[in-house]
C-alpha cells in the first residue's frame, strides 16, 4: 500500500489544513492590532477595542520581552505582535511536521527519502 492511499493521509491532510487556518485568523487579528497601533487608532473605538481584547491573550506571553515599543505623536510600532506573529507561525509550523512525520510511508518510500536524507 502506498502512501497516497493509507487511511491516514485524509485525517492529516485535515488536520493540517485546520492548523494553518488557525494560524491564518490568529495573524490576521495580530496584523489589525499591528496595524492599528501602528497608525494610533482610538482603543476605545468599537472595532479596535474588540481587535486588542482578541488579541490581548496572544500577545500577553511577549509583553515584556522587548523595554519599550517605539512610540512617535500616539503611534505605537509594537514589537511583542511582530515577536508573537513569528513564534505563533513557528509553533504552527512545528505542528505541521509533526502531524507529516506520523503519516504511513511505506518502505521504498522510506529506503528512498533516507537515501535522499544522507546526502
Amino acid at each position: 500500500m502506498d502512501s497516497y492511499n493509507s487511511p491516514t493521509t485524509k485525517p492529516l491532510y485535515r488536520g493540517t489544513q485546520i492548523v494553518w487556518y488557525v494560524l491564518g485568523v490568529l495573524e490576521a487579528l495580530l496584523v489589525f492590532r499591528f496595524v492599528l497601533k501602528l497608525f494610533g487608532a482610538n482603543p476605545v473605538a468599537g472595532f479596535s477595542s474588540f481587535i486588542y481584547g482578541a488579541t490581548k491573550l496572544f500577545v500577553a506571553p511577549f509583553l515584556n520581552v522587548f523595554r519599550i515599543s517605539k512610540v512617535v505623536e500616539g503611534s505605537i510600532f509594537e514589537w511583542t505582535t511582530i515577536l508573537a506573529m513569528v513564534v505563533y507561525g513557528l509553533i504552527a509550523w512545528g505542528i505541521i511536521k509533526l502531524l507529516v512525520i506520523s503519516k504511513s510511508v511505506s518502505t521504498p518510500e522510506a529506503a528512498a527519502k533516507l537515501d535522499i536524507q544522507d546526502k
